[in-house]
């Protein structure tokens, strides 16, 4: 009687064990996220943005990885982008479709807290029609960008880089590499930005 009953505490404690242990899908993201973090992209787990489309393509439903590259001695425009057909477009919300290229009525989402007939200087879009340009292990995922003072960020399903169901090529060691292509293309594009200004 004392064996089994010995035998069952032993099990218990190994259940528990590994109901401890995070699967192999946690295992991945964490590994995909702590060389993020080294090659300071700033990642983190955020609340889908309103002006994103993401869980169910509905907009500002869901979770998504936000990656920020902060750019020291760098000022960006305050601007939003979408994915649409593989290139960026400028969200449709954020957008002014004034003629007038000098000044931008602020739409009505930021305008919220400020007086309403307030106008600001023209925000340029110089990624408009832009090709994302990224792995193709990475690209299908990506849904934003945002840029605003020193920082340019990204928002996109790293989960689904990490899951074998939606990304059957993943390959752990091509992580950093595609992250490095990732970290290009931002600096690429807040350069790009910044002499647009």
């Amino acid at each position: 009687m004392g064996t089994l009953i010995g035998i069952v505490i032993v099990l218990f404690v190994l259940g528990s064990m590994m109901a401890l242990k995070p699967n192999g899908i946690d295992q991945r993201l964490d590994k995909l996220r702590m060389t993020a973090r080294r090659l300071e992209l700033n990642p983190k787990l955020v609340t889908c943005p309103d002006w994103i489309k993401g869980k169910d393509n509905e907009y500002g439903r869901g979770m998504l990885g936000q990656y920020c590259l902060i750019l020291e001695e760098t000022k960006l425009p305050h601007t939003r982008y979408q994915v649409i057909d593989g290139q960026w477009r400028p969200d449709s919300s954020f957008v002014d479709t004034s003629t007038d290229d000098k000044i931008l009525t602020i739409p009505s989402a930021i305008r919220s807290t400020q007086n309403k007939n307030v106008t600001v200087s023209k925000t340029n879009f110089s990624l408009d029609k832009a090709s994302l340009d990224l792995p193709v292990s990475i690209e299908p995922f990506v849904k934003g960008l945002l840029t605003k003072a020193n920082s340019i960020v990204i928002y996109w399903e790293d989960v689904a880089y990490v899951r074998p169901s939606s990304n059957p090529a993943y390959q752990q060691k091509m992580i950093e590499a595609d992250l490095l292509v990732l970290k290009a293309n931002l600096e690429k594009w807040a350069l790009q930005m910044q002499q647009q200004s």
